[in-house]
């Protein structure tokens, strides 16, 4: 039996033992994982089941953006049939549409629906790449495809979108100019416009007549939506409203601070409690990710680097939230054998401030530029893959991650 001295130091030693669990549940919240998870081993699963979204005829394709309706998968990508990778200089890119049933993961058909000098029931395209393409379901049987059209140095490159009726599986044949709204009015969704309602905010970088984006998923938060917007060439980022209509965006905030980082192609979400939180990659200094904060979406502050993201590559990140859990993916450094952009890695989280690994994808067929998205409580992946060429941009890929 033990000295009594020390069996009255028990409800004290007990308090105190339980006060410092408390305090350490809150550094360290519960585990969003099952115990024994294996990033890289979760990762190589997913890849394990990934199916080729992209024609045979094609040689570089990328960039995709997806819509999951219907128990089908609705995949939007560049791509072009002379040679691997991409380029908004390369007239012959253009934008296509892969269907992938969900059930069976086979791909029931491929739709091109925009290149340079197609001729449309009520316009013509210029000459130049068809680059950047996204989609969003706009109502039950009607899925809306945006795109670039665009040719450096000759022209302003142009938003433009168009409709696909999943009841006819088929598109309009028409297209439309998407709208931008800036401080200064609402204009036809250009380069310039952009630009100019940046340096009215003290951006100073030069100018450029094309790589005005859609970057972001669209993301629908108290029933408004939001994306992000990119000019890559010149580095420039901004928070949008999508209009309900769909055919324009409004730019809310401009965050592309500090400027000789030169930030581009970001992502964003609303966390609990109102805040916005963006992700971008960037092409100075570490080139590792950054990150920056807006109370409202309108004001935002300078990006910074922070402690769970550190070797990040200059390419595409996400941040999407599926259910009550924040998905954050981001490109490595590491190259696996040489390769580019062979580890992405995605980190999960419920408050956007405690991360933890939940995917590490390594592969010397890259893992690059995914888009995630969620149906009937399952989450899919669409990514650029590649064999043999340098850039790794040869196909588009599909799976279930989970």
């Amino acid at each position: 039996m033990l000295p009594i001295s020390i069996r009255s130091c028990f409800p004290a030693l007990i308090a105190l033992f339980l006060g410092a669990s408390a305090v350490r549940g809150q550094e360290n919240p519960a585990s969003l994982l099952p115990p024994g998870w294996n990033p890289k081993e979760a990762g190589d699963r997913v890849m394990q089941g990934l199916v080729n979204t992209t024609a045979p005829r094609v040689k570089g394709a990328h960039d995709a953006g997806m819509v999951l309706a219907r128990d089908r998968a609705w995949i939007v990508a560049e791509a072009n049939d002379v040679q691997p990778g991409e380029a908004a200089k390369w007239p012959y890119v253009y934008v296509t549409l892969s269907i992938v049933n969900l059930k069976t993961q086979e791909v029931e058909n491929v739709i091109d629906f925009a290149r340079g000098e197609q001729v449309f029931e009520n316009e013509t395209l210029p000459v130049g790449a068809c680059f950047v393409p996204r989609i969003i379901q706009k109502d039950k049987k009607t899925l809306r495809c945006y795109f670039a059209s665009e040719s450096p140095g000759e022209r302003q490159s142009q938003m433009w979108y168009t409709d696909f009726d999943m009841d006819r599986m088929c598109f309009t044949n028409r297209i439309h100019k998407v709208k931008l709204k800036t401080a200064s009015g609402t204009h036809d969704m250009q380069p310039q416009y952009f630009y100019e309602d940046a340096v009215a905010q003290g951006f100073k970088h030069p100018a450029k007549d094309f790589g005005l984006y859609i970057f972001d998923n669209f993301k629908t938060i108290g029933g408004k939506t939001y994306v992000t917007l990119n000019n890559y060439p010149i580095c420039q980022n901004a928070l949008a409203l999508v209009h309900p209509s769909l055919d324009t965006f409004e730019v809310l905030g401009h965050f592309h601070e500090p400027t000789d980082l030169k930030l581009s192609e970001s992502a964003a979400h609303q966390l609990p409690g109102g805040t916005w939180l963006a992700i971008c990659r960037q092409e100075g200094g570490t080139r590792n990710y950054t990150f920056a904060t807006s109370m409202d979406g309108r004001k935002w502050t300078e990006n910074e680097e922070r402690s769970f993201v550190t070797n990040g590559a200059s390419s595409k990140p996400t941040l999407d939230k599926f259910g009550d859990v924040y998905y954050l993916g981001w490109q490595e450094g590491t190259r696996i054998d040489g390769v580019s952009r062979s580890v992405f890695n995605v980190e999960v989280s419920k408050d956007g401030k405690q991360w933890e690994r939940k995917y590490r994808f390594e592969t010397t067929k890259s893992f690059q530029y995914p888009v995630f998205a969620e149906y009937n409580g399952s989450i899919y992946v669409a990514v650029t893959q590649g064999d043999s060429s340098n850039e790794r941009k040869e196909r588009i890929m599909f799976g279930k991650l989970e």
